[in-house]
Formats: structure tokens, sequence, C-alpha cells
């Protein structure tokens, strides 16, 4: 048996492991475009930054040593440059000299991975723009940096990528402007988790251009001029675009394989594409979405692998297990900050058309007693019914373990409420006696419940709009000083029992104060004393930031003076 795989990284490299481990007998070929088979394409960032010293370190095989433990044939810079599905057979091309030859397949896996994507905007192809995939390209932007004596960088796009370049720039000591056609960055997350970003980055010195794209680049004498659509000109000595990939699927196309309505190679649950004797894995296929079932790309390192391992098994004849989707699950280190999400966010529920309810809880990562606790947000979207839809979080430790849990409780069907049952380890170094997770399924119970009424953040302009509708902020006079939502009157929640006849059954009180829970408690009182209540999910905190909604960050004044007068 002859199986062949088009790419290396995560799925293939993955898959022609499993295949040998099956099939001690088989002939297995990697065909890899690049120089190397196996590498750690999510550190590439942090070699940049220099957080990561040894390039080295980022080659997770190499040729010789995955051929040799493995008994692969390993090809690098071999190209598959066309694929005859009848004859069962590609044509490749040898990047060093040229020469192309054919070889023939018995089964073949396409692992060809994602580009980055590169708009016509005028100007794109200077030799200052660059985009980061592969260790090549990592390898130029290191380049670029030292040849250009790069001191001011314009990052184009805020994803996951985008981000983790601009706070690499900055630990090399580079001013970076970062340029996002949305409002905000890091798409998976919800706007009010992201604006808590957008200060912590320019806190970092990350100037961010929200709500803004760019209209043509143009080289300088000693640099590049990024023309933004407002009108606003960045001055840069290198630009990495970051605004996406697109899945690679020229070679496949062009054999007649089918692909899909995202563009990605069209699989089936054994990851078999439309040619029976095909399969593919990876950045390059389409998959459904693990909560709605969409037909969605999701170009992350865990499905690769995941799809990796189930195609051979699939190939090898041992179809034990089938991909039933994924859920992005994600995570971020933004300087200071983790941001982690599972599932889908309140945009894309609202987009669907999917009626949903949210909880924000605000604790700490580990026992506040013990030394070193720091706060998290963490947001879970629910349906009336309990499903949990999705998760997001925000904070400086612990935020990592608590969206696995909830990403786990999703995997295993469980409900919002049942999150309370989930039994975790405690000490007070790791955790409360009361996790996070837990926390939030009381908390999401209690709305489910009739207990308790919440508005977002994003509600309290047209709540507060309506009439008897009176902003309440039950923390202390102090906290109430230091900021407040406009109009709000203050009765702190140890005095509310006392001071009751002070307040108007007519009115609805839009309960808050700091984080949500003084808040809960208060609308409890209120109550079931006859009062009408809401309380603000998640507190001022999070309203706070998020009620800003600044397109600009950290930027220079007259760019800031352009966007206040709307250009």
């Amino acid at each position: 048996m002859t199986y062949v795989i088009v790419g290396g990284v995560a799925g293939g490299a993955s898959a022609a492991a499993r295949l040998r481990r099956l099939d001690e007998s088989a002939e297995i070929i990697v065909i890899e475009r690049g120089k190397y088979v196996s590498f750690a394409n999510c550190g590439l960032p942090y070699h940049i930054g220099g957080v990561i010293e040894d390039r080295s370190s980022l080659l997770v095989q190499t040729q010789e040593g995955l051929s040799q433990a493995m008994n692969l044939d390993i090809r690098v810079l071999q190209e598959a440059v066309s694929l005859d599905t009848l004859k069962k057979q590609l044509t490749i091309r040898d990047r060093k000299s040229g020469r192309q030859y054919h070889q023939s397949y018995d089964k073949l896996l396409l692992s060809p991975g994602a580009e980055p994507i590169k708009p016509p905007i005028p100007g794109i192809d200077s030799p200052r723009i660059l985009t980061l995939r592969s260790m090549e390209d990592m390898d130029r932007i290191i380049d670029s940096i030292e040849r250009f004596g790069v001191s001011r960088a314009a990052v184009v796009g805020a994803g996951f990528i985008g981000v983790e370049i601009a706070e690499n720039f900055r630990h090399r000591g580079i001013d970076v402007s970062v340029v996002e056609k949305l409002n905000q960055v890091l798409a998976p997350v919800d706007y009010e988790i992201a604006s808590q970003v957008h200060q912590h980055m320019a806190e970092h010195g990350v100037s961010l251009y929200l709500s803004n794209g760019v209209k043509e680049f143009t080289d300088d004498e000693d640099g590049i001029s990024v023309h933004l659509e407002d009108g606003c000109i960045l001055h840069a000595d290198l630009v990495v675009l970051s605004i996406g990939v697109s899945p690679e699927t020229s070679l496949a196309r062009a054999a007649g394989i089918e692909t899909g309505p995202t563009g990605g190679i069209k699989v089936d649950e054994t990851l078999r594409t439309s040619d029976e004797s095909v399969y593919a894995v990876g950045d390059a296929v389409e998959v459904s979405h693990g909560i709605d079932g969409r037909r969605v790309l999701i170009p992350l390192a865990w499905p690769a692998n995941r799809q990796g391992r189930i195609a051979a098994d699939t190939m090898a004849g041992k179809q034990v297990r089938t991909y039933n989707g994924s859920l992005g699950t994600s995570i971020l280190k933004v300087f200071d900050l983790t941001v982690a999400s599972t599932g889908l966010n309140g945009k894309t529920l609202r987009s669907l058309g999917v009626p949903f309810k949210s909880v924000t809880v605000t604790r700490n990562s580990h026992a506040g007693y013990f030394p070193g606790a720091e706060t998290m947000n963490l947001k879970v979207l629910f349906g009336k019914d309990g499903r949990i839809f999705g998760a997001q979080g925000i904070g400086r430790e612990g935020v990592d373990k608590r969206i696995d849990l909830i990403a786990a409780a999703i995997k295993g069907n469980m409900k919002v409420q049942d999150l309370q049952d989930l039994e975790v380890a405690y000490a007070p170094p790791y955790n409360s006696a009361k996790d996070p997770v837990n926390i939030a399924g009381y908390a999401a119970e209690n709305i489910l419940d009739g207990l308790v009424k919440t508005v977002t953040y994003d509600q309290v302009e047209q709540f507060l709009g309506e009439d008897h509708v009176q902003a309440l902020d039950v923390r202390t006079p102090e906290e109430h000083g230091d900021g407040a939502i406009p109009n709000s009157l203050n009765i702190s929640h140890d005095e509310l029992r006392h001071r009751l006849d002070e307040l108007d059954r007519d009115v609805t009180y839009l309960v808050y104060c700091q984080v949500g829970h003084r808040g809960y408690l208060a609308c409890r009182i209120l109550e079931q004393n006859g009062f009408k209540a809401v309380n603000l999910d998640g507190g001022y905190a999070l309203w706070q930031p998020a009620s800003l909604q600044k397109t600009c960050w950290n930027v220079p004044e007259e760019h800031a003076q352009a966007y206040a007068q709307g250009l």
C-alpha cells in the first residue's frame, strides 16, 4: 500500500506518524513544499520578538529525524503541481532543480494548509509588506527588521496573529500601529471582552486604528506610508499583513475534487473528499461547527492534529471514530492578559437569529486570601433550555482551564446549570472552593429560573432611555465617586434595606455594582420588597471600557483629531 501525503506540519505529519504505527509495511511518502516538514507555526511570532530565543526549538521534527524514527519517505522543497485522480497520480516539481516527475498512490491525503489573504490594494506588492505563515516568512521578517533598521511597524489586521505580532514587535522596542476594519480586535470574542484588550494594548504602547481600513500603500524614500480610509497616513519601516487566511485548494479544485460554500475542500465525517481515494485535513478543509452544524473554516492546530489521526485511521481501514466538528476553541496571550473563547459568540448568535442569554461573572483565579490571585471575566452564552452556546474569558491567570472546562462541558452535552456540578480540584494556590465555572452555572440558573433579570452593557443606554427607569449604583460612595453611569442614584448594598423608603415602586431600577454580585443581591432585596429591578451583567467594570466605543487608542494627536472630526 502506498500512501502519499501532500503537506506536513500539523495534519499531514500527524497522519504520517499514525499511518506508520498502523501499517509497518506500507510505503508512506510526504510531499512538503517548504523546507520544514513539521514546525510550530504558532510559535513564529514569539521568535520574532525574541521570547523564543532558539530558532531550532520551533522545529517539532526534522526531515532526517522523522524519516529515521518513522521510516517515512519525506521530500521537502517538492511541490505537487497537479493531480490526476483517475490515474491516481501526482505531478511533483522539485523546487530546487525545477525537474518534474510523477508519483502514484493508492490513497492520498491533502494537507496543503492555507495562505495569507492579500487583497488587491494599490502598493501591496511592496518589498516592505510581509506576511507570516511559515518559517521562511518568519526569517524574512527578522531579516527585514535588521536590514531596514525597523523602528516603526504597521500591522494590518487584529486577529490572533496580528495581535501576537504587535506584541512581539513591542518586545523588540518597535513602535507599532495596528489597523483593523472591524470595531474591535479578536473577532471570536464579543466587544465587551475585546474592549479590555484595547485598553491593555494601548497601555503597552500599541496604537489602535479600529473601524478603519487601508486604501493604499506607497513606498517612501526611507519607508512605507499606509493610507487609511479615513484619510490618516501611517509612516512605517515595515508592514505585516494579517487579515486572515484562505484555504489552499488549487490542487484539489483543478483535479475536480469538490469544495464547499466556504471555499474549503468538502469532506465527510471520515475526512474523505468527493474522490473515494483522496482525503483532506487541516486549514484547507471545511468542517461543521460543533454548535450549529454550519460549514465553517477553522484554521487551528487542534482540529488539524485530530483530523490527521482520524484520516489515517480511516485510510488504514481502522475506522473507529469520526470527526464531528469543531468548537473553534482558542486562546491568546496579549501582553499580561489571556483571552480565550469556545463555541459561538453573541455577534454570531444574533446574526444567525438564535435567541440566547448570557451571564458574565468576575472572580479570582484562585482563593483571594492566597497571594497572587488575579481577577478574570468569564462570559457564558446559553439558550432558554440551558444549552451552552459558547464562552469567553479574559484575565491574567486561570482563564485557560475555565474555557477548557466549558469546552469539555459542551462536548459532553451538558446544560449551563450542570456547570454547578463540575467537581474541580481545590487548594488555595489553585482555585476557590467554588470555581468561577461553578459560579457561572449558579448565575445562569438564577436567570433561567427568573430569580433575576439582567441587562447587558450594550442595552444600558436604550434601557435608561425608557420612561420610569433609574440607574441605581449599590457600590460604596467612594467607588461611586471614582466613576459611575451618568445620573445614577447611589445607595450602597449594605444600606439598601434601611433606605428602601427613598425608592419609588413605580420605577424600574437598573442596579449595578462593580462586577455584578452585589447588584444581584440588591435585586433580590428589591424584588422581595415590591420593587422592580434588573441587574447590569458584569457590573460597572465591564460596562465602562465597552461604553467608550473608541475607534482609536494611543494614536498621535493629529490622528485622534481626525477621528473626532469624522474624516
